[in-house]
């Protein structure tokens, strides 16, 4: 008997990756994109529906006219088709531990090499950028975009886990912090700045423990999207010269990386502070802060007068520096 793939889907996706992997609806929400994307196009290649669709349908040589259909057809970067490709991996992986038959299939997928691809570009804003766009947020729900705002800098939260953010995660009595939930279904804290903490007391005053932090003209729960439309509208009302760059929610966690580094915080301290699994995500942030690699020029720059070249180097006499390099 043929196997539809419906049930096999099902079962992925309500067994495996809820119930056995317990990933968050966001996560299985990029899942379901994908499995979505391929399923239709192989429907459209054997010319029938999805219900009719067997398990047989899923070969090898398919997977790789999906991918190139995504570069080709739908014009998606290289980074796009490697998390589609990775859903892939994941998906024919199941597939192959419920059918042994399957697994030459799924072996075959698992070869498929992700593309390199360039790393995107991080944009951040300055001080002077941040200081301006909270201190200019006036109308309708000023008080609750500023205080959202706020919170997106003070913590460098992602946009999900500002949506998941309820009253009782908050502590407004001191210390001042926030209980995030993150990737990995991950919990972390953040320290508040006592101006985050003011605003947002003002923000909660008579919610209740589990009622959602950042809400609605109507008192329904911001979504992801209505975060997004939230900081598009308010950076465009400002002249921050901002027009070729994509303003969105996460410009605000790379400019609290940023600003954190150039204050001097330890990056593991960072890392711990964004929730990065590696230490690798966190480092880039070094690569983009200019300021700092001004200061690292003036460090190394060479003297000016003769009098100067007669004395010993400056990294001569730096300790750490020396015990670094002799650690090479």
């Amino acid at each position: 008997m043929t196997l539809r793939i419906g049930p096999v889907l099902q079962s992925f996706f309500v067994d495996h990756l809820r119930t056995l992997k317990g990933l968050r609806p966001s996560t299985v929400r990029s899942y379901r994109d994908t499995l979505r994307l391929f399923v239709g196009f192989i429907a459209a290649d054997r010319r029938r529906s999805i219900t009719r669709l067997s398990i047989e349908d899923l070969s090898f040589e398919r997977v790789q006219s999906f991918l190139r259909h995504l570069e080709e057809e739908r014009r998606n970067h290289v980074r796009t088709r490697n998390q589609r490709l990775a859903a892939l991996h994941t998906f024919f992986e199941y597939v192959a531990g419920r059918l042994p038959e399957f697994i030459g299939v799924a072996e075959r997928v698992a070869a498929i090499p992700m593309k390199r691809a360039p790393p995107p570009e991080t944009r951040f804003l300055e001080r002077d950028e941040v200081k301006q766009l909270l201190t200019a947020t006036t109308g309708r729900n000023a008080e609750r975009d500023r205080a959202l705002l706020l919170f997106l800098y003070n913590t460098g939260a992602r946009v999900q886990e500002a949506v998941d953010v309820r009253v009782a995660h908050l502590d407004l009595e001191g210390p001042y912090r926030v209980r995030l939930h993150g990737k990995g279904d991950k919990w972390r804290v953040c320290p508040l700045w006592p101006e985050t903490v003011r605003r947002l007391r003002d923000l909660v005053r008579g919610a209740t423990a589990g009622d959602p932090v950042f809400v609605s003209s109507r008192g329904r729960p911001l979504t992801r999207f209505g975060i997004y439309k939230l900081v598009r509208r308010r950076s465009q009302q400002l002249d921050l010269g901002l027009h070729d760059r994509r303003i969105s929610p996460h410009i605000f966690r790379h400019t609290a990386a940023v600003h954190l580094l150039e204050s001097g915080v330890e990056v593991n301290v960072i890392r711990a502070w964004l929730g990065h699994v590696s230490l690798d995500t966190t480092n880039r942030y070094a690569e983009i802060t200019t300021p700092m690699k001004e200061a690292a020029v003036r460090a190394c720059a060479p003297p000016e007068t003769s009098e100067a070249a007669l004395r010993k180097p400056v990294w001569q006499n730096d300790e750490s520096l020396l015990a670094w390099l002799r650690s090479l």
